[in-house]
């Protein structure tokens, strides 16, 4: 005997349960999608609305903390993309009036950064719509897709700096305004500085690795613009090759926060979670009344929201009923245990009597091939 039980947008009707860890539960005026409702219903005035607004079956307040996450991230973006976009356009007038390659590597990796709210941007539009017969899981992983495209445009950004550098050491050019591109280095680092704080913080907070990874980006950039004084204060002194030395150095640090992007970007493509966040669950399963062991156990981040399947072990005698209810108390367990996590398939397996058979062993060959 085996139950299967999932929380999510497969629930049958009038089989409900709030959970939420990103927001306290409470009242879904107060949050952003939030439909008005009156004893479970759509007040008339919003059907409509709520027809044409992208929307799953899960619960309502569970819909809520999805689209408040998603909310938060788009507000990172865009706000962070007007400050690197100030900042860009103050250095690029600099580099207009003193020809610095150590600032013009700057300016153009800033460009790129501002311009990767892009399309993380639209991954967290196309991650708010709900599944649908071809796309069963949703549309969350759009967010990995969009860090393989920050990954390629720092790539970018990196070889059209280092190309530039090397130019101008092979042929060397002076610098102009050396003070005036000092006072840009440093807008650069604070810009950059700023917004890698409030990237990293939002990303960490609803779970996003690619805008985790943005932020990381946008911090390198920070330090790359400091490395710009060193140019500017090696101009001031005569040496020529300083500006496009430093340059050099911009590209090598562009280069290993690519690395760790890239890192990231595979980690989540691949399907790769803390190996805390096991270790947790499996501790808060075996609390459950009624477990007596916790089998296979995955989970996997679709977009910024874990997913888990779980097989745990219960008394071989129980009823249907009986191995129900704990596959939804050990789900019920799991949603509060185990942050970001959104859904769970909990699967029941009946503990073998002596002598008894392994009730999978018709599965064996499958798991063989």
């Amino acid at each position: 005997m085996s139950d299967r039980h999932e929380h999510g947008q497969d629930r049958k009707p009038g089989h409900r349960h709030s959970h939420s860890h990103e927001q306290p539960q409470g009242n879904p005026h107060e949050h952003p999608g939030a439909s008005p409702r009156h004893h479970g219903r759509l007040l008339p005035g919003h059907r409509l609305r709520h027809l044409l607004t992208p929307h799953s079956h899960e619960t309502a307040e569970k819909l809520d903390s999805a689209l408040e996450s998603s909310a938060r991230g788009l507000r990172a973006l865009w706000v962070s993309l007007a400050v690197l976009g100030a900042t860009a356009l103050a250095q690029a007038a600099v580099v207009a009036v003193s020809g610095s390659v150590a600032l013009l590597g700057d300016t153009v990796h800033n460009t790129a950064d501002a311009l990767t709210a892009v399309p993380l941007g639209i991954a967290f539009v196309l991650g708010r719509r709900a599944a649908t017969r071809r796309f069963t899981y949703g549309y969350g992983r759009a967010e990995d897709l969009a860090g393989i495209v920050i990954v390629l445009t720092i790539a970018a950004s990196a070889a059209f700096a280092g190309w530039t550098a090397v130019d101008r050491l092979l042929d060397p050019r002076p610098m102009n305004h050396a003070p005036v591109v000092a006072v840009a280095a440093l807008v650069g680092f604070a810009g950059n500085e700023w917004v890698a704080r409030y990237r990293i913080r939002v990303g960490r907070a609803i779970g996003s690795a690619a805008l985790v990874a943005d932020g990381l980006h946008a911090r390198t950039d920070g330090f790359t613009s400091l490395a710009v004084l060193l140019g500017a204060g090696g101009a001031a002194l005569g040496w020529q090759l300083a500006d496009p030395i430093v340059g050099l150095a911009i590209t090598t640090a562009i280069v290993l926060v690519l690395r760790d992007a890239a890192r990231e970007v595979f980690r989540r493509l691949m399907d790769a979670v803390d190996p805390a966040l096991v270790d947790r669950a499996e501790q808060a399963l075996r609390q459950v009344p009624g477990v007596r062991g916790v089998g296979e156990l995955r989970l996997r981040w679709i977009g910024h929201r874990l997913r888990a399947e779980v097989a745990v072990v219960v008394d071989g005698g129980a009823t249907v009923r009986e191995a129900h209810r704990i596959a939804v108390d050990a789900e019920h367990t799991l949603l509060h245990a185990v942050p970001r996590l959104t859904a769970a398939l909990v699967h029941a397996d009946p503990e073998p009597a002596p002598g008894e058979h392994d009730p999978h062993l018709l599965l064996a060959h499958h798991a063989a091939a």
